[in-house]
């Protein structure tokens, strides 16, 4: 694994918009099945000591994906995440919420818009996070920038091992 990876992480509280944009050590294919199958997801998309455990996933149009993060004193927070769009390879789109364990969600949540592009065995991945609410995204930023930034270190392992099979 690189070291000196890109990372960059902008917060516009006027837009209510996150951008991360990230460099991965992998090949796309490898990337994009890191962030579309549920068992890869598993293995990274969960600030340690934090794991995640999905319930289900239909990763197509229309599909969900419902996960919890769970504590290592095994408390869960619960999301449902709403694919609205997918290009293959290059692109995807998803409603985010929180929600409780049977899937009620809370009233707010968040637009996911993930780019995908390869350059010389390199994957850089974009994502724009927009809130629907101002108040939400204050409430979680402190915690969900340190968690992310946490869960795609993670990530860099999981492709490093997957990558070694």
């Amino acid at each position: 694994m690189m070291d000196d990876l890109f990372y960059d992480f902008k917060v516009d509280k006027e837009a209510k918009t996150i951008y991360i944009t990230r460099e991965f050590d992998a090949d796309l294919d490898l990337v994009w099945d890191a962030f579309t199958k549920a068992e890869i997801l598993d293995q990274w998309n969960a600030p340690a000591p934090f794991t995640a455990r999905t319930k289900y996933m239909n990763f197509k149009v229309g599909g969900s994906r419902f996960y919890a993060m769970i504590s290592p004193e095994g408390q869960e927070k619960w999301s449902l995440q709403t694919y609205i769009s997918i290009t293959p390879k290059s692109n995807f789109k998803q409603f985010n919420v929180f929600t409780d364990p049977e899937g009620n969600p809370e009233p707010t949540g968040s637009d996911w818009d993930y780019k995908f592009i390869e350059h010389k065995d390199m994957t850089r991945v974009m994502i724009t996070i927009h809130n629907e609410s101002f108040e939400r995204m204050e409430r979680l930023l402190e915690g969900f920038t340190i968690g992310m930034k946490m869960s795609l270190e993670n990530l860099d392992t999981v492709l490093m091992n997957l990558s070694a099979k």
